[in-house]
């Protein structure tokens, strides 16, 4: 212990203290150098355990839970179809009126009773004279018999027209009864040919033509109107002429010029129409 305290040696005491303080002074630097790895490396090691939580890679998301029922599988815009209260009675209301003249009975409104489209009726006028017909809509014929109502005169508004202003020779003319039904309830009408008689006369306002003369059958056409809808009865003619109580008309066929046509149905006035039958 002598010996640490006063140093022994043939140099002078101070330098020995020197060589003991820097020998020292090493010593502890190299334990700061050891103690400061040391605690870098747990730093380190810390910084890098943050890192890797923060890096971690998120939760995948899944999709929410799917609502019930099918997926859709058509694309917009596809078939337009009817559905409850849209639907309409489909119809098609003809018959024959034999002869030489054609009359068709087809509606011009629709009904919104009903479930879809519903199912038509075909039907006759099997009416005199010279009048085939047909009829096809929401309007279609009905027995005379049948509980309808009949359309009330001041409910019924009649329109006559011809289809075509000027007719090329050897066309038929044709044109058009319409009546409809302004009331709010579904009634019936009687178009035939005795009824809702048509005539046709020339330019020097002899008769023609009329429905009247020589109908077959009852001459009667009972059509469905609904409410607020109409029905359009369509007659042909093959430009021969007619006379009353089916006698023997003229053989010479109308010839061509300006005809007026008009239409007489008990308690509704109806407004003529004319046409042209062109020359040759």
């Amino acid at each position: 212990m002598g010996s640490l305290r006063n140093p022994v040696g043939p140099l002078p005491s101070s330098i020995y203290w020197r060589r003991r303080a820097v020998a020292a002074s090493l010593v502890a630097l190299l334990a700061l150098l050891i103690v400061w790895f040391v605690s870098s490396g747990d730093d380190d090691g810390k910084k890098g355990s943050g890192s890797s939580n923060g890096a971690a890679p998120a939760t995948s998301i899944t999709p929410g839970p799917s609502r019930p029922g099918p997926a859709i599988s058509e694309q917009p815009g596809g078939r337009d179809e009817s559905g409850p209260g849209e639907g309409g009675d489909g119809g098609a209301d003809g018959g024959a009126d034999g002869g030489k003249n054609g009359d068709t009975a087809s509606p011009g409104g629709a009904d919104g009773d009903g479930t879809g489209s519903a199912p038509g009726g075909t039907g006759g006028d099997t009416g005199a004279g010279g009048d085939t017909g047909t009829g096809t809509g929401t309007g279609f014929q009905v027995p005379a018999n049948s509980p309808l109502p009949n359309c009330a005169p001041g409910s019924l508004k009649l329109t006559l027209r011809s289809v075509k202003v000027s007719y090329a020779p050897g066309e038929k003319p044709r044109f058009q009864l319409v009546a409809r039904n302004t009331s709010a309830t579904t009634c019936k009408a009687d178009l035939g040919p005795k009824t809702a008689v048509l005539t046709i006369k020339d330019a020097e306002a002899d008769q023609v033509w009329s429905s009247k003369d020589c109908p077959r059958g009852s001459g009667t056409l009972w059509l469905r109107v609904p409410a607020g809808g109409s029905v359009t009865h369509t007659v042909e003619w093959d430009r021969h002429q007619s006379a009353p109580r089916c006698a023997t008309p003229p053989a010479a066929a109308a010839g061509p010029g300006t005809y007026l046509l008009e239409a007489t149905v008990p308690g509704v006035k109806v407004m003529p129409a004319s046409f042209t039958l062109a020359k040759d």
